[in-house]
């Protein structure tokens, strides 16, 4: 008797070749190879790396910078350079231009631990217990102001004034409050993660009454020109 073949039908299955079976297997694979590599680009860690302020022991700031620049931490101390008066002589001497903090620039899940257990550490800069970063565009001003080599003072109060922008010169593009004091034009940048500021000798010429924001690209960003100041950098 002879043996009959099945009949296919649309509701039975069809065996596909084996040929064909192991191409798609081989599509598969190639398709999960493929995720792998973008889940790979998707957890690049350098995109989570944030700024962050740290409050430090009192005179502790050049120490702690050192200690997390040896641990491999980015972190940014800016210094000023003042005239103290001895009893016999005047010397200039460097000083931290925010007293009790440093800035550093982590993953802030997974370098915390390392930060809080630096000598002198205190604590990070927190508001209502949530640790606040610190806009990118705000720490690449301050380091331009530091670098333009203009006269600058450390503020504590918050400025009320009017809202400009600069046009011209080697600040353009930053935006602050304009005040007069001494017959000079300062423009005061606040920094709200430390509630305090920094003050600039500018000329009024280079201002605009008309505030526009001016965003940072990311080209100039990463630059050469955008490296955060260190310790060393004096400020006249």
């Amino acid at each position: 008797m002879k043996k009959t073949q099945p009949i296919s039908t649309p509701d039975s299955p069809i065996t596909a070749p084996r040929s064909q079976l192991t191409d798609h297997r081989s599509q598969f694979t190639d398709h999960r190879s493929q995720l792998t590599e973008h889940s790979s680009q998707f957890t690049d860690n350098s995109s989570r790396n944030k700024w962050f302020a740290i409050y430090v022991r009192s005179r502790h700031e050049k120490s702690v910078h050192q200690e997390l620049q040896q641990k491999g931490i980015e972190s940014s101390l800016p210094l000023m350079t003042v005239t103290r008066q001895w009893s016999d002589r005047k010397k200039k001497v460097k000083v931290p231009l925010f007293r009790g903090y440093v800035f550093v620039k982590i993953d802030i899940s997974k370098e915390k631990l390392p930060v809080l257990q630096t000598d002198g550490v205190v604590k990070f800069v927190a508001f209502c217990n949530k640790t606040v970063s610190i806009p990118e565009e705000q720490m690449f001003w301050l380091d331009q102001i530091l670098l333009s080599e203009l006269s600058i003072e450390h503020v504590r109060e918050f400025p009320v004034g009017t809202d400009v922008a600069v046009m011209f010169g080697p600040l353009k593009g930053l935006q602050g409050r304009v005040k007069t004091k001494n017959s000079k034009t300062k423009l005061v940048v606040w920094f709200d993660s430390i509630m305090q500021g920094v003050s600039v000798e500018i000329d009024p010429k280079f201002l605009s009454g008309k505030s526009k924001k001016i965003e940072v690209s990311p080209t100039l960003r990463h630059s050469k020109q955008f490296q955060p100041v260190q310790t060393g950098v004096n400020i006249t």
